[in-house]
């Protein structure tokens, strides 16, 4: 009994129509994120539409066509998906491979033209070969391109690796492979069923690896500083309230400095805001340079940052703070070879926390410090150990707040 096997036309047309469908919607996904490689999926899937068009119409159109553009577009495919993994990651493919693999595909088809076989095996091989640089490429930089997106991509290449090499291996069992493109076979079924499972599997996998990128992005730049780089007001106060909380509950002491850059707007009225800006980065980069991994550093507006010490004494913020005085004031900056003096006061804030304490609490102390060394003199450090605790909160902790020693 003769055995029933998908019809080759019908499975064409839906490799068409998926990829054509696929492509436009990536197209428009990819129209305002340039930089992520969706556009050149994009193409490659138009690529695939064209390609197993002429496949569809070998035999009513000249061979140079039906065989060796063909396949020479397949090859392009996989190169434009090579290039839209590679632009995720921030590389780009070279000009050479783009160049030499379709030429070397067009030139193998063209010998082989006369042999069915032969050209399975060739082809077979090359574009194995692409679907493991694809996968490489992948693989060895997991932690810029991992996630469940590429789980997809990965696993519908390397099944789609393993079909090309179960049709290389039988090649030689017309009965399996089919004689010819259009003849039905078992092989043939597997062949463009996969095709078709892998155009839909692995351009959602890399639309979930776009979003994902995407969805990331927009988390950091609502909570970093886009010109300095460090936590914004808003993610600096979110671990504050954090710490805080931490601070309560394993009764370790906490620091909090207000970091305020002296005259700033003298520098911006004299030098202009680009300078201006060149000063916020380096007294930024002085802060993050010596505080540790656990530290926060975080502009909290203006001229003004705040960094966060979690297990920190009111002494140990102290002495940061008089470290970072003394840094920023060794800074060598200039302005068409004139140089510019950079300071900064810096207010302390430094002890044990109560039930009941809350973050704007700290950032007041801290605040009442930072304008307590202005007053006297600038590019100094003034250290508060109390806090401002409501009445109520006063005495259920103790009773009355008393001003402790520095230190």
């Amino acid at each position: 009994m003769a055995l029933a096997f998908a019809h080759v036309p019908t499975m064409l047309a839906m490799i068409i129509l998926s990829s054509l469908t696929t492509a436009g919607g990536m197209a428009v996904v990819g129209a305002e994120r340039r930089h992520d490689g969706v556009q050149w999926w994009a193409l490659g899937l138009l690529f695939n539409a064209v390609a197993h068009l002429l496949f569809a119409l070998r035999g009513t159109i000249p061979d140079i066509f039906s065989i060796v553009l063909s396949n020479t577009l397949l090859m392009g495919v996989y190169l434009s998906l090579l290039a839209a993994v590679l632009q995720f990651q921030g590389r780009r493919l070279r000009r050479t491979a783009a160049v030499a693999l379709p030429l070397l595909m067009a030139g193998c088809m063209a010998l082989l033209a006369d042999s069915y076989a032969a050209r399975v095996v060739v082809a077979g091989l090359l574009l194995s070969s692409m679907n493991l640089w694809l996968l490489s490429c992948l693989i060895t930089r997991w932690k810029t391109t991992g996630g469940r997106g590429a789980w997809l991509v990965v696993g519908a290449l390397s099944f789609q690796t393993l079909v090309f090499a179960l049709r290389i291996g039988l090649v030689g069992i017309s009965s399996w492979v089919g004689a010819e493109l259009m003849q039905s076979s078992a092989v043939q079924t597997l062949t463009f069923m996969s095709t078709f499972a892998v155009v839909l599997v692995a351009s959602m996998g890399f639309v979930f690896m776009a979003r994902d990128r995407a969805d990331e992005d927009n988390r950091r730049l609502a909570a970093v500083d886009s010109l300095t780089g460090v936590a914004n007001r808003r993610a600096v106060i979110a671990a504050l309230d954090r710490d805080v909380a931490r601070s309560i509950r394993t009764h370790e002491p906490m620091a909090l400095m207000m970091v305020d850059i002296d005259h700033f707007k003298n520098v911006n009225d004299r030098y202009g805001h680009p300078v201006g800006d060149k000063v916020l980065c380096s007294v930024v980069e002085v802060l993050r340079e010596r505080v540790r991994s656990q530290d926060l550093v975080g502009r909290y507006g203006g001229e003004e940052f705040m960094v966060l010490l979690p297990d920190t004494t009111a002494k140990g913020g102290y002495l940061l703070a008089q470290q970072l005085c003394e840094a920023v004031q060794a800074l060598r900056l200039e302005h068409e070879g004139q140089p510019i003096p950079v300071t900064v006061s810096i207010g302390v804030y430094g002890g044990r926390l109560q039930p009941g304490d809350h973050w704007d609490m700290l950032i007041s102390a801290a605040d009442r410090a930072l304008y307590e060394a202005k007053d006297r003199g600038r590019n100094r450090v003034e250290v508060v150990e109390a806090l401002r605790r409501p009445a109520s909160l006063v005495t259920a902790n103790s009773g009355p707040e008393t001003q402790p020693a520095l230190f």
